[in-house]
């Protein structure tokens, strides 16, 4: 077969239908795509339906619902072999384990249609391992998507030393045409773009704790009420453009690398012992102060994702 345009798939397949897989059942089939899932898994079929009842309203919301779209265009296949033999495009979303997920490429490869795009959610690996189990390794991406997929517009695109340039550049038009933001990576790399940059984030942040600099809820409450702010709305660069004022990046350089080259402490790596680990996780709980029930923080993160992503709909708009 002909590789569908990226602009007119109808049918897709997803693989894993766990919190991402679920999520992106729920986006496909809002942009009116037929989903076909596959999860072995007891009770994923239930588990999936009900996700993609709770995220619809979400998904209306934000006018992502497009004409004529169904919830009840989800069908769950009783086999791998048969969720992806007539798919125009395949989502993987298994274990973030290496070998597992080669297994499950190499399996894909054999059972669906020779031209069409297999894209994996992966969070972390890369795809070259993965996809020299495959007899057809060039069309294999990587599409990490941020969690929730359906309402998380990021989704950070890479390929494998064997995926052909026009798989990446398909997979960057189609993630583009369903309404995602991608970017394209040019060249593979362990936990991609925005993890490596949260994990930074995150290694400091224990690091402040453990060091008795703060607590866990002033860490999170300085971010939340600081940088957090700006990051919904520019990223690093043109953040510390503008902190150089009229001079820009190059005179925040100036001003600012003198006082900071004489630092070196602040991206020292964490190991953390269990005892560290139950201090962190002890910080969690007295922040939450029984606040913790987890679908009532989950939905409650996804009503506030919303309402940020219709705030900066208007911005992109012009209205701010």
């Amino acid at each position: 077969m002909t590789r569908p345009a990226w602009d007119s798939v109808s049918n897709a397949a997803i693989v894993g239908t766990g919190t991402i897989g679920a999520s992106w059942s729920a986006y496909f089939l809002a942009r009116g795509m037929t989903v076909t899932a596959f999860d072995p898994m007891a009770g994923a079929e239930a588990r999936t339906r009900a996700f993609v009842a709770r995220a619809w309203p979400d998904l209306e919301a934000l006018g992502l619902v497009r004409t004529g779209a169904r919830q009840d265009a989800l069908r769950f296949a009783p086999t791998l072999e048969d969720a992806v033999a007539e798919a125009e495009f395949i989502q993987e979303n298994g274990p973030e384990d290496q070998a597992k997920k080669g297994a499950l490429f190499a399996a894909i490869d054999a059972a669906c249609p020779p031209e069409t795009i297999i894209a994996s959610s992966t969070s972390a690996l890369v795809m070259t391992p993965i996809q020299a189990h495959c007899a057809r390794p060039g069309r294999c991406v990587n599409a990490h998507p941020f969690n929730p997929p359906h309402l998380m517009p990021l989704v950070e695109v890479s390929g494998g030393d064997r995926t052909e340039e026009e798989a990446i550049a398909w997979a960057m038009d189609f993630y583009a045409a369903i309404g995602r933001t991608p970017v394209r990576l040019n060249r593979e790399v362990y936990g991609h773009i925005a993890n490596r940059l949260q994990y930074a984030l995150y290694n400091e942040a224990v690091r402040i704790v453990l060091d008795g600099i703060a607590n866990v809820a002033d860490v999170d409450a300085a971010v939340r009420n600081g940088p957090g702010l700006r990051w919904g709305i520019q990223g690093p660069f043109l953040n510390y453009h503008l902190a150089g004022g009229e001079g820009g990046l190059k005179r925040f350089y100036e001003i600012f690398e003198g006082r900071d080259r004489g630092n070196t402490d602040r991206i020292a790596r964490q190991t953390l012992t269990e005892e560290q680990k139950q201090l962190l996780s002890d910080g969690i709980a007295e922040m939450l102060d029984g606040d913790d029930e987890f679908a009532e923080l989950t939905a409650r993160r996804d009503r506030r994702l919303v309402e940020l992503l219709r705030l900066r709909a208007r911005m992109d708009a012009g209205e701010l």
